[in-house]
């Protein structure tokens, strides 16, 4: 059983369990699936200053806690007793053209010559760790809600705007990843 659970599993089995938290949710006590608002929810827990966004009773939403600290708990499990200790396999051509910008390390789930504490003190990692954390927050809390929230609640309750979000969304990934991307990695 093992074995079955560190394999990769095929998009048509990860995707309709994904896809079932949204009925679930529903089912158990109308509640609406997003990771983005439980920022706002330990915000409002723990700061008790008089901003007006933070005050509501986030003692209703507790339950949205508890579901990203076992989204956080299972991804301590996956990365300690599931990881692989093999590099990312990744296509030779993709790996050619990183090798161009400099990124040759696989080993990890993400390149340390981008995402590393070193990396953060040269343009290139901070224009990638800082200004990109700022833009995903500011898109975010801009669009009202984040990637899981629009894509897999909104659009399965056939939300008008969380459509067009998510269309925003990847126009957004195409651009970044096939014109803003190249360039940030040049530098």
């Amino acid at each position: 059983m093992l074995e079955i659970i560190k394999e990769p599993w095929p998009w048509y089995v990860a995707g309709p369990l994904i896809g079932l938290t949204v009925p679930i949710l529903l089912i158990i006590g109308n509640k609406s699936f997003g990771i983005s608002s439980s920022l706002r929810h330990i915000c409002a827990a723990c700061i008790p200053a008089n901003i007006s966004f933070f005050k509501y009773d986030w003692k209703k939403e507790s339950w949205n806690l508890f579901f990203v600290f076992g989204i956080f708990l299972g991804g301590v499990i996956s990365a300690y007793f599931l990881a692989n200790p093999n590099p990312v396999e990744i296509a030779p051509e993709l790996s050619a053209q990183l090798a161009t910008y400099g990124i040759t390390d696989h080993s990890g789930l993400v390149p340390t010559q981008l995402f590393s504490w070193e990396s953060l003190l040269t343009l290139r990692g901070f224009i990638m760790i800082v200004v990109g954390g700022f833009l995903v927050g500011f898109g975010t809390r801009y669009a009202g809600g984040c990637t899981s929230g629009h894509a897999i609640m909104g659009i399965s309750n056939l939300q008008w705007p969380s459509l067009v979000a998510t269309i925003c969304f990847m126009i957004g990934g195409f651009v970044m990843s096939l014109l803003i991307l190249p360039y940030i990695l040049s530098l």
